[in-house]
């Protein structure tokens, strides 16, 4: 499954409705990375291949999603992005945790591994 952009709506289908919640409430079932993005960003454009790659080695297992915050203003301002690009690491049944910057791919499968519990999908 390739990465999939956000909107604000599928966001609020997929992830989070922070209309309707005052706590964190995950509404997805597996857990997912969002990378904060924007096109002209250079170390965004950096990290989108390996978020590619995430998404077709961790297939089922982890949902890989993107939302441009040049498009999705509110997304950004509700999650207070200051600074992109800005990964969250949504695990299912914890609270998400903010990263900033150009993370390389290994500190992505670590996170993966620790946070999710979850292993690379066999090849």
């Amino acid at each position: 499954m390739a990465v999939e952009h956000l909107t604000k709506q599928t966001f609020l289908d997929k992830v989070f409705n922070y209309e309707t919640n005052q706590e964190w409430n995950f509404s997805g079932e597996r857990p997912c990375i969002i990378d904060f993005y924007a096109d002209w960003c250079g170390p965004c454009k950096m990290i989108a291949p390996i978020m590619e790659e995430l998404s077709e080695e961790y297939d089922g297992k982890v949902d890989i999603y993107k939302i441009d915050t040049e498009a999705e203003q509110e997304l950004a301002a509700v999650f207070g992005i200051r600074s992109i690009p800005s990964i969250l690491f949504v695990p299912v049944d914890d609270q998400p945790q903010m990263a900033q910057g150009a993370l390389p791919k290994h500190t992505f499968k670590q996170v993966i591994e620790d946070k999710f519990g979850v292993v690379e999908s066999d090849r």
